[in-house]
C-alpha cells in the first residue's frame, strides 16, 4: 500500500506510522486521516506485527486539523461513512467511530509524542493506550479557540486520564500544557528526553514483543477498553470467563514451560 501523506514501516514485530507533513507541523487532511485508518487496520491484519507506534515527522506529532480544510469542510462531513470504520459486530460499536477506533485495533498502539499535539493530534494520542512524551512536547485542546466543541469523545476519554476538573480546565482554556506538566497531571504515561524518545519507545515495545504473550496483550487490551461500561461484577464475570480460555492457550503452556525451563518464552498468541 502506498500513502502519501503518512509514512508506515515494519521492523522487528514494530508497525511505524508517521504523520509525515513536518512543513506544516503535521497537521490533519482529509488525505491523511485515511491513510492513518488504513495504516491501522493494515498493521491490525498483519501477524508479524505485534506493537504499532504513532509518531510525527519533524518537530510536531500532530497540530490538530489543516485550518485550509477547516475552512472548506462541509458540515455534514463529520458524519460521512467513508470515514467510519466498518461495523465488526464483534467489537463494541463505541470503538468503531471517526476517531475512537484505536481501542478497537487488537494490538497495544503506543503514541510517541515528539512535539506539538493539539486538537484532532490530541484526540489520536489519548485514543492510544500509551503515551510517551519528549520533553519537548506541548499540548492543546484548541477547540474553544477555534469556536468548536469537545470534539470526537474527548469528553469521554480526557476525564478518566486527568479528571473532571483538570479536563474542564484544558477543555475550557485550550492554554498550553508543556511536557512536565502534562507527566504531572496523567495527560502522559511517560516523559522522556526529547533524544531518547524513539529509543526508549523502541525498548519498551521490544520488552513486549520478546517477553510478553500477545494473547495476553490482545485480551488486557480489550478488557481495559470494555471495562468503563461494566460494572464490577460484570467485570469480574468476563475475567473469570477469559481466565478459563487463558488456562487452555498455548501461551499459558508457554508461559509455564519457559520459566520453569529459564529460557526466553516463545509466545504464539494461540
Amino acid at each position: 500500500m502506498v500513502f502519501e501523506q503518512i509514512k508506515y514501516a515494519v521492523a522487528d514485530g514494530v508497525a511505524t506510522l508517521v504523520f509525515n507533513r513536518p512543513d506544516r507541523l503535521n497537521a490533519l487532511t482529509r488525505v491523511m486521516e485515511a491513510e492513518i485508518h488504513d495504516a491501522m487496520d493494515l498493521a491490525d491484519r498483519d501477524p508479524e506485527v505485534r506493537v504499532i507506534v504513532l509518531t510525527g515527522a519533524g518537530r510536531a506529532f500532530c497540530a490538530g486539523m489543516d485550518m485550509d480544510e477547516l475552512e472548506v469542510l462541509p458540515p455534514g462531513d463529520i458524519r460521512a461513512q467513508r470515514w467510519m470504520r466498518p461495523y465488526d459486530m464483534n467489537r463494541r460499536a463505541d470503538y468503531q467511530t471517526r476517531y475512537s477506533y484505536f481501542p478497537a485495533i487488537s494490538k497495544p498502539v503506543i503514541a510517541a509524542i515528539n512535539g506539538a499535539a493539539a486538537g484532532l493530534g490530541l484526540i489520536m494520542a489519548l485514543y492510544s493506550d500509551l503515551r510517551f512524551a519528549s520533553d519537548a512536547a506541548v499540548f492543546s485542546t484548541a477547540f474553544s479557540r477555534r469556536g468548536l466543541i469537545a470534539e470526537h469523545g474527548i469528553a469521554w476519554v480526557l476525564p478518566r486520564l486527568v479528571g473532571q476538573g483538570k479536563a474542564s480546565d484544558l477543555l475550557f482554556s485550550a492554554r498550553k500544557v508543556r511536557a512536565e506538566e502534562a507527566f504531572r497531571i496523567g495527560l502522559v504515561d511517560r516523559l522522556v528526553p526529547a533524544a531518547a524518545l524513539d529509543e526508549q519507545v523502541r525498548e519498551y515495545a521490544r520488552d513486549l514483543i520478546e517477553n510478553v504473550s500477545p494473547r495476553s496483550l490482545r485480551v488486557m487490551k480489550r478488557q481495559l477498553w470494555e471495562s468503563p461500561f461494566q460494572s464490577l461484577g460484570e467485570a469480574v464475570a468476563d475475567a473469570n470467563g477469559e481466565m478459563c480460555d487463558s488456562l487452555s492457550s498455548d501461551d499459558f503452556r508457554e508461559g509455564v514451560a519457559h520459566f520453569q525451563e529459564r529460557r526466553p518464552a516463545r509466545f504464539t498468541g494461540r
